[in-house]
């Protein structure tokens, strides 16, 4: 089975490294980026070169769509003529929809829409996955165990693909953000930057864990950490008085809001 990429950069290099590390069996990568040090990288893992993205598209049945949203015309426009009725296209463009892709190449075109993030560059990574009507179930079991291959995956309806953007593909930045303001006022009081990361990370790694397999409700965790009149309380009163809340919505919001921007 060839499986093709139109974009190696950390992401499409991300899923391609899962692959190969993988159990996945019978499967031959191609790779077409313009950007030269990408296709070196590629090249150095093994990847077949094709020499441009239509010679994907004819070499591979599953073509991987690993550009940012604004290149994406452009790349249809060069493909539209050799996308059949057998090829799959994976999208991890924000916000575009299967509709839209089958408008730009073929009538009922196989599209499987997915959402990732950058964790997958580490084996961690959390992806949201839906398809077209036209795409089988043999088809996007294949997709899902490439992506789970990188981490964990969820199926969901297509109409929240752009809702989902905040929640998988852009929170990492968002929890990067946290982490940084932590660290920063580590700084500030004489502890040092290496230690007080190791901790934090730690710490989100721990939480998190808490989160998935603890079988408590993350108000329960909450109360766990929190005692009576103790440091915590004082700490998670400043963080909902100041609006954590809100920020958070509004944040989820605005990536939402800019997902259905970015599909018109």
């Amino acid at each position: 089975m060839n499986v093709g990429f139109i974009g190696a950069g950390n992401m499409g290099h991300a899923i391609m490294k899962g692959i190969l590390r993988s159990e996945l069996s019978g499967i031959t990568l191609y790779a077409y980026d313009s950007y030269a040090p990408a296709m070196e990288r590629t090249a150095e893992m093994g990847v077949k070169a094709a020499s441009g993205e239509a010679d994907v598209v004819r070499n591979c049945k599953y073509v991987f769509l690993a550009i940012k949203p604004q290149q994406l015309d452009i790349v249809l426009d060069a493909i539209k003529e050799s996308v059949s009725s057998d090829t799959v296209i994976v999208s991890i463009c924000a916000g575009i929809t299967d509709e839209y892709i089958a408008s730009k190449t073929i009538s009922g075109a196989k599209v499987v829409l997915v959402m990732p993030n950058t964790p997958l560059l580490l084996g961690e990574g959390a992806t949201a996955l839906s398809r077209s009507d036209s795409v089988s179930d043999e088809e996007f079991a294949l997709v899902c165990d490439i992506f789970g291959s990188s981490g964990i995956y969820s199926v969901i309806p297509k109409d929240k693909m752009k809702e989902i953007i905040a929640i998988n593909g852009s929170s990492p930045a968002f929890i990067y953000l946290y982490a940084k303001y932590f660290i920063d006022y580590a700084d500030s009081v004489g502890i040092g930057r290496e230690a007080a990361t190791e901790l934090f990370a730690k710490s989100l790694i721990g939480s998190a864990k808490m989160i998935t397999d603890s079988g408590k409700s993350i108000d329960e965790l909450i109360e766990m950490v929190s005692s009576k009149g103790g440091t915590t309380i004082a700490g998670l009163e400043k963080l909902r008085s100041n609006g954590l809340d809100k920020a958070v919505t509004e944040c989820c919001e605005a990536c939402t809001k800019r997902a259905y921007e970015l599909s018109k």
